[in-house]
């Protein structure tokens, strides 16, 4: 294995102290132009690349900013990473993006990690609901934003979108195209989104006058596709089957849009279907998708810009935490279009 070249080893072939050589990579303009030349032409001969980590530990401040998300197959995750990893790039930070797979026990690993790396702060979506990773996570010191949730119970800042408001268009779009009986595709009732979302579809419906039992719940044990497909089976089934379904995410949606068509069920002639997160697949379906638009990218910018706010404060006044709340929009497609 070929020995990696150090500071000393471009020292020694620029014919110059390992000072010179630290003056040339970090403080450029100190250094006479002839001998800097020297250096960066040994550097470029050696293949010299600066230990960032050592960097680090000397400094005491980490360049990398950590996300944590609940699914990197989500496309609406890798939204959320494309506006955090834009505002870190902007304040010259990379990102380390992790994904949970929804598994508390895999949540948990990677804030360890985290801490071990001693990133900068944490972006988090938190795939625990009690909060205990969370309450192990803070004893390390290390600043996080909270996305996609609001930070109940916690001082720390958050982005989130009103799922409740989110919640409550889906089911009033569905309640003024005449449906009466609405199937709510859940995913896993212990994530506040979908208890948020579920609360608005039941406050909808008392708007309408409609009972709570209008809204029959199908919960799935994870938010995705191969779950949608499942909750759509199981919705064929149901003697009494409701003429509409509001699925938690998109990828639910899709997968009970998948349902209904391998059984040969009209979408939306025979079951309309509202799909929440408006992911760019929404549109290009077989039957382009009714959804409830997130701000994604916007939510992933803005977290990053608050924790630098707490890293990096601009002025000398403590950093305050805030709570940034997102209004969703209901974007109309073909899958619910038509009434009762």
């Amino acid at each position: 294995m070929a020995q990696s070249v150090g500071i000393k080893d471009v020292a020694r072939v620029a014919g110059v102290s390992v000072g010179t050589v630290s003056n040339v990579i970090n403080r450029p303009d100190s250094v006479a132009s002839d001998t800097r030349a020297r250096v960066l032409a040994a550097i470029d001969r050696l293949g010299y690349v600066r230990s960032e980590s050592a960097r680090q530990l000397r400094a005491g401040r980490s360049r990398i900013m950590g996300l944590l998300v609940l699914d990197m197959g989500n496309p609406f995750f890798v939204d959320v990473a494309r506006g955090a990893e834009r505002a870190a790039r902007e304040a010259g930070l990379g990102v380390m993006v992790c994904n949970s797979a929804q598994d508390p026990s895999e949540e948990a690993e990677y804030l360890s990690l985290f801490a071990e790396q001693r990133v900068r702060g944490v972006l988090l979506t938190p795939a625990e609901a009690s909060g205990r990773n969370i309450e192990s996570f803070r004893r390390h010191g290390i600043p996080f934003v909270l996305v996609d949730r609001v930070a109940e119970g916690t001082s720390e800042c958050s982005v989130s979108v009103d799922d409740v408001t989110g919640g409550a268009l889906a089911v009033r779009h569905l309640v003024d195209a005449g449906h009466r009986s609405i199937a709510y595709v859940s995913g896993p009732p212990a994530l506040n989104q979908v208890k948020d979302r579920r609360t608005g579809a039941l406050q909808a419906l008392a708007e309408a006058g409609l009972p709570a039992g209008a809204l029959r719940e199908l919960p799935t044990e994870r938010l995705d596709v191969a779950a949608g497909r499942d909750a759509g089976a199981r919705l064929l089934g149901l003697a009494d089957r409701p003429t509409a379904a509001f699925c938690a995410n998109d990828l639910l949606a899709l997968g009970v849009l998948q349902a209904m068509y391998a059984a040969g069920v009209r979408v939306p002639e025979d079951i309309a279907i509202v799909g929440y997160d408006d992911i760019e697949f929404a549109s290009a379906a077989t039957v382009p998708l009714t959804s409830v638009r997130q701000p994604a990218v916007t939510m992933g910018a803005m977290a990053a810009e608050l924790l630098l706010e707490e890293t990096e404060p601009a002025s000398g006044e403590p950093h305050r935490h805030r709570r940034v709340v997102l209004q969703p929009e209901l974007v109309v497609r073909g899958s619910s279009l038509g009434s009762r």
